[in-house]
């Protein structure tokens, strides 16, 4: 007969278990509300990790691992750039061995969903991030560049000269394998820019031989081979950035920047398209001109930083939808042996327009920095009066090659700024309001690329 169990010991159990529920409780109320999700990659083990943004009397990230990624190999694989959509989240893969041993893909629901209510949103957290899907093979052309154009992913393929356009909603309502639609166009190391799902002008990278300064515009309309209706080319190669804003294609070549006007209707002919270059200028004594790598949109102005000289390093504003398109710099100074990243630009709730930009170690034992710049002083949305609002100090960097450096992103509703600092194995958390550091959370590993999402969950 089963032993009896006194009712002494068990009120005793009873109670314990009370207890440890009550202090769970307690514990995860001391956290405070929920404000944001945010998403990272952890270059320590090549995984991602995902966490919430707690505020109160002491603001907190949690942290934990998102469950079912693709395990990687940490010699022969590396996470590289990733965009979120309608609550969807594609991450791209690269191999060390030009797409030969698995490259491509991860899809993950981040669990956050928007609701439209006229003049806001709110924000739904409907479960934990969970993997939707992923193409990992050694067909995916080893993507480097990954971009986020008018709702739709645009994947770079490398080694196949060409790139994969991906839609978020399918993914999220797929339940079955996704490979997205192919492209021919680009080569090497592309970079893209894409104009109303219309239109994709894919780079070469080459700095020599025929295809130096190689730009080949894609028909979004038709796939394959067939979808590559023309190419023409820059003055110069090593093109190692494009975006497009307010009809205009943006380039960064080896020399300034460089635009065309968008060709929608892809009824141009390489021999109609007209090159536009805009100089950067070039140092006293330096052999080559000044140009850029990457860029930043916000509202019709793209953005990006320069420099030769680290006394010369600066942020640049360009209004695409003037007749001709100038570029304002804001000099920066920046101490030797620190290099700025790409800026990232936010509207905060409040109505300010925010740049960020870190200054990362190149070399040596520097102490690495934050630099904000207010985009729009006094607010009639014309940014060729920015100024600097606040330098600050941050966590340290990791970098190696292209990875390992700062990673910053904001909450869907203006509020907050996520930045991780990869070498001290840190997320930092600013509110926007007042641009004050409320957090400084522990999440271990080399937290590096970071995606905020959601905000705080209001009932009317």
């Amino acid at each position: 007969m089963p032993t009896a169990i006194p009712l002494s010991k068990l009120f005793s159990a009873f109670a314990t278990i009370t207890v440890l529920a009550f202090c769970v409780r307690l514990h995860a109320d001391d956290r405070g509300p929920r404000v944001a999700r945010v998403l990272w990659q952890d270059r320590s083990k090549d995984t991602l990790m995902w966490g919430e943004v707690h505020a109160g009397d002491k603001w907190v990230v949690s942290a934990s691992p998102v469950e079912g990624f693709p395990k990687l190999d940490l010699e022969k694989q590396d996470l590289v750039q990733m965009e979120q959509a309608q609550g969807l989240l594609l991450v791209g893969v690269r191999d060390e061995q030009k797409g030969s041993h698995q490259s491509g893909w991860v899809a993950v629901d981040t669990g956050v969903r928007e609701e439209p209510h006229g003049d806001h949103s709110h924000w739904e957290f409907q479960g934990t991030p969970t993997v939707k899907g992923s193409k990992l093979d050694t067909e995916q052309g080893n993507p480097a560049h990954l971009y986020l154009y008018d709702g739709q992913f645009y994947l770079a393929n490398d080694s196949r000269n060409g790139f994969t356009q991906l839609n978020p909603l399918e993914l999220l309502k797929s339940s079955g394998p996704q490979s997205g639609k192919f492209f021919s166009g680009g080569g090497n190391h592309i970079t893209m820019a894409a104009v109303e799902n219309a239109v994709c002008y894919s780079t070469w990278i080459d700095g020599g031989g025929p295809n130096v300064g190689r730009v080949d515009v894609v028909n979004l309309a038709k796939s394959g081979p067939d979808s590559l209706a023309y190419s023409f080319k820059l003055p110069t190669g090593v093109i190692h950035g494009a975006t497009a804003n307010s009809g205009r294609v943006f380039f960064a070549p080896a020399d300034g920047v460089c635009w065309v006007d968008a060709d929608r209707t892809v009824s141009n002919t390489a021999e109609s398209v007209i090159v536009n270059h805009i100089s950067l200028g070039k140092d006293e004594g330096a052999e080559k001109p000044n140009r850029t790598g990457a860029f930043c949109n916000h509202r019709n102005w793209v953005l990006f930083t320069t420099g030769g000289k680290e006394s010369k390093s600066a942020l640049c504003l360009l209004n695409a939808a003037a007749e001709k398109p100038t570029v304002v710099k804001l000099p920066l100074e920046v101490e030797a042996g620190l290099s700025l990243t790409t800026p990232e630009v936010v509207l905060a709730s409040g109505g300010k327009r925010y740049a960020f930009l870190f200054h990362d170690k190149q070399e040596g034992d520097l102490q690495e920095k934050m630099t904000i710049v207010d985009l729009d002083p006094n607010g009639d949305r014309d940014l060729s009066d920015a100024k600097v609002a606040k330098t600050i100090p941050v966590g340290s960097s990791k970098v190696e090659g292209h990875h390992g450096h700062h990673s910053i992103s904001f909450d869907s509703e203006g509020r907050i700024a996520c930045f991780t600092n990869p070498g001290d194995g840190t997320i930092w958390v600013m509110t926007l309001k007042d641009l004050t550091i409320r957090a400084k959370s522990i999440v271990g590993g080399t937290p590096s690329a970071i995606v905020a999402l959601g905000a705080p969950e209001r009932h009317d």
